[in-house]
């Protein structure tokens, strides 16, 4: 199982909330999100656990949760997926999205 892998089934199984983005490197919209994801991770500290997957060198990954596109948004709560959403996002409806589970 891959490191990533590994890291995604530790972060499900734990009680707070885990948002998960699929980005691709090649990705323009993946690029302008990569700071604003570093801000939200500052932001929501050890409240929510926050993953960037590579989707490209993780495709089995992309394929077992049905993704197909970049930048793609999921929200798990206690193992469950309880939002998905696809594109740029604002750090204000990434984080409200966060506290809403939290």
């Amino acid at each position: 199982m891959s490191d990533i892998k590994n890291t995604l089934t530790t972060a499900l199984n734990e009680a707070k909330p885990t948002l998960v983005e699929f980005y691709a490197d090649w990705c323009p919209h993946c690029h302008r999100m990569m700071p604003i994801v570093e801000e939200l991770k500052q932001m929501v500290g050890s409240k929510a656990n926050i993953i960037q997957i590579e989707g490209d060198e993780n495709s089995e990954i992309m394929d077992e949760y049905h993704v197909n596109s970049y930048p793609t948004w999921l929200l798990f709560k206690d193992g469950q997926e309880v939002w998905r959403d696809g594109g740029e996002k604002p750090l204000s409806e990434l984080r409200d999205m966060i506290d809403r589970f939290v």
